[in-house]
């Protein structure tokens, strides 16, 4: 028994994960409560030495220590300032008397409206929420179908995910070792796409089924001549200068991501008091809602430090490396199939846990197939926009049930989200057709024909995750493994 444990730890190890996370314990603590309990198995067994455990506190605070991850609280507050200053009741009214006399208006305002809502908060939950409470009952009372409605809000929240300065982006930055700005770079045109598809989505069913997407009303087009013009100058100008003080001055290299951040906060805590609604309520609720969302980031952080590191001293690494590299097909093979992972689990887990737990694996695997690994990232990222428009486990159809009126069912938010997950699926199909849509804006891009460019890592695909600091500390080999 104990020669078959120690010829099979790292699967047995992620077994247990699995088995931790599907009983229902928070993924922090089981990554943390798995990386212990093997790493005590180990030593008991003679398989590791004690001293593994001492790199445990140098993990830690490196972490603490990382300045990259600094830009996880200054996007999170900048976004929850926007959200409650008003920015996109004001957007989606003004760009709905834009649009309102065309077949459809409401719905290309709501993903216009999106697209520069994730420039500017990177707030899934907010944008769904704010774009569900103030379009869904407009375009329900002029005569929009539900299924359109829903699906395409729901849709145009989930651009969060993608288009900078997206939360998850960071994250996945540091896993990969990869700059925050070449993932920003590498994200913006398949963003910028991928809402073209949903405007692109919404003129077939006003050329299909006309009746689903009227225009507005002239009565409900109160704006116009030189008071639409000013409304438009007050509503957006000011969020088009804060994309360009965060996105622009990181793109130029005026700056880097947390130095943009900051000033995205900043940029955030002036126009929410230029529009008079710079509260203490206002401030103490964004401050203790930006503390709890990067508490979870970093507790999930140090948990998946613990387990890698017991997992790569039980020669994990080497375990999923031979797996992923064994199957058919090659490179083309091997982002089959993990593409088609991340969207099953995505059905279960979500981008933070995914982005912990599984990225790191595959990353290491992908980098040795030669296969740039911010394109990698980016490919990933898109994947993972499916898992808020999964029927019926989706995040933003949650958040969308929770504010849309009794008269919607809750078969009407499935149907609807059905064909933008289709095209978010189809997007993933044209990064990897098409890989300039990634590496155009890149200095030192690299393809999937071209690995000779790559320099491959040593220990593995994230910087804080997997450390080559450890050598000696991880005793003799387990038993049955290769030398």
């Amino acid at each position: 028994m104990t020669a078959w444990l120690a010829a099979n730890m790292a699967p047995v190890m992620f077994s247990a994960l699995v088995l931790f996370l599907l009983i229902g314990y928070p993924v922090a603590f089981s990554l943390a409560a798995v990386g212990m309990l093997f790493g005590w198995i180990g030593i008991e067994f003679g398989m590791l030495t004690p001293a593994l455990l001492q790199a445990l506190p140098d993990r830690v605070f490196g972490i603490m220590r990382n300045e990259i991850l600094l830009a996880v609280p200054f996007f999170t507050f900048m976004g929850l300032i926007l959200e409650r200053s008003g920015l996109a009741e004001e957007l989606l009214d003004t760009v709905g008397q834009i649009f309102g006399g065309v077949r459809g208006g409401l719905a290309y305002a709501v993903v216009f409206v999106g697209a520069l809502l994730a420039a500017t908060t990177g707030v899934v939950a907010a944008t769904v929420i704010a774009m569900g409470l103030i379009s869904l009952p407009i375009m329900l009372r002029y005569g929009y179908h539900p299924r359109l409605a829903t699906g395409v809000i729901a849709a145009s929240g989930t651009l969060a995910q993608i288009i900078p300065p997206s939360l998850v982006l960071i994250v996945m930055a540091d896993v990969l070792g990869r700059s925050v700005g070449d993932m920003y770079k590498g994200a913006l045109l398949p963003g910028l796409i991928l809402t073209g598809l949903y405007a692109l989505y919404v003129f077939a069913n006003t050329k299909i089924w006309p009746e689903r997407a009227p225009a507005l009303p002239p009565e409900a087009r109160t704006l116009h001549g030189r008071a639409l013009a000013k409304r438009v100058v007050l509503a957006l100008i000011p969020p088009l200068a804060l994309i360009f003080l965060v996105l622009g001055t990181i793109f130029i290299g005026w700056a880097t991501p947390t130095e943009g951040g900051a000033m995205g906060a900043v940029g955030a805590l002036i126009l929410a008091g230029l529009k008079g609604r710079l509260k203490r309520d206002m401030l103490t609720e964004s401050m203790a809602s930006t503390a709890r969302i990067t508490s979870f980031v970093i507790f999930i952080l140090i948990g998946a430090s613990v387990f890698s590191l017991t997992f790569r001293a039980v020669d994990g690494d080497l375990w999923v490396e031979h797996l992923l590299t064994s199957l058919p097909g090659g490179v083309l093979g091997f982002l089959i199939f993990v593409n088609l992972l991340v969207f099953l689990l995505a059905f279960f887990l979500d981008f933070f846990e995914i982005s912990f737990i599984i990225l790191p694996l595959l990353a290491p695997v992908a980098a040795k197939l030669g296969i740039d690994l911010v394109w990698f990232g980016v490919l990933i990222g898109v994947n993972m926009q499916t898992s808020f428009m999964h029927p019926p486990f989706g995040f933003a159809l949650f958040y969308l049930r929770s504010v849309a009126p009794p008269s919607v069912r809750t078969t009407d938010l499935y149907w609807g989200a059905a064909p933008f997950l289709a095209i978010q699926l189809f997007m993933v199909f044209l990064i990897i057709a098409f890989p300039e849509l990634v590496s155009w804006g890149l200095d030192d891009a690299t393809t999937l024909s071209d690995p000779g460019e790559i320099v491959l890592p040593e220990s593995g695909g994230s910087s804080l995750l997997d450390s080559g600091d450890f050598e000696g500390l991880f005793g003799p080999p387990p038993v049955g493994s290769e030398p």
